[in-house]
């Protein structure tokens, strides 16, 4: 039974992503740490992410006993957007502020390196989780293509602020609304591809996505009884296919 793993790949998320695969896990049942950030140079020269990712003892040991059923080790992971981490301790609002002026100071660091001034809205997300919206000026540079700079972005800040606190608590990086929007708009496309499957009868593959969107995609037809939903290909070409029962 392997219950670590170090990979390496274009951005921390999927770096993450490929390693959790690999073990076999959800994102709960492990824990990570990112041993060197991306880089970008010139004409393609930088560096890729390099995270390392181990199985939590207590889910090794379950593993190792055969007490985890199959489908729960290699449901694909949940994003932070759609769950609150199983171990987040009960704080009280002043745990709470140290958390988010933690995650917070993170973000600000981020924001120098890539030389953007903002401003950071804190909000209270419907499952507890810290929502940290960063506001103002022109923000398309940390949202990236398809939200890949702001995945990461969310990963490193992740990390950082559980390295510091000493545990985790769900914390949500957003830049102007931009994941609120663009979760509405995948479920969205879920719900009428799968109304799309049942109609014609047939699987229906959607375009290649990134691994947050492919998650949302999962969770947003989960609860639909007419169909069911797998991930198929390998990045950055992997996506999400739809098909009747």
């Amino acid at each position: 039974m392997r219950t670590e793993t170090t990979k390496e790949a274009p951005s921390i998320e999927e770096a993450v992503d490929a390693a959790l695969e690999e073990l076999g896990v959800q994102a709960d049942a492990a824990e990570f740490e990112v041993i060197e950030a991306p880089t970008r140079g010139v004409f393609g020269s930088g560096k890729p992410a390099v995270v390392r990712v181990w199985l939590k003892p207590d889910v090794a040991a379950a593993i190792e006993a055969g007490e985890n059923s199959e489908e729960d080790l290699e449901e694909e992971p949940l994003p932070v957007e759609l769950r609150v981490e199983q171990e987040s301790p009960e704080l009280s609002e002043e745990d709470l502020d140290k958390v988010a002026d933690t995650a917070v100071a993170v973000i600000q660091q981020i924001l120098a390196g890539f030389g953007i001034e903002a401003a950071i809205d804190e909000y209270e997300g419907d499952d507890g989780e810290i929502i940290l919206d960063i506001v103002g000026g022109d923000l398309a540079l940390l949202i990236g293509r398809h939200g890949k700079t702001l995945d990461s972005v969310q990963t490193l800040v992740g990390a950082a602020t559980s390295r510091q606190l000493g545990f985790r608590y769900p914390i949500v990086v957003d830049v102007e609304g931009y994941r609120s929007r663009r979760r509405e708009k995948v479920e969205d496309m879920a719900k009428r591809t799968a109304d799309r499957a049942v109609r014609q009868g047939r699987p229906v593959k959607l375009r290649p996505m990134t691994s947050y969107e492919r998650r949302l995609v999962h969770m947003a037809l989960r609860e639909d009884r007419r169909v069911v939903t797998a991930s198929e290909g390998e990045d950055p070409a992997r996506s999400v296919v739809v098909s009747p029962k």
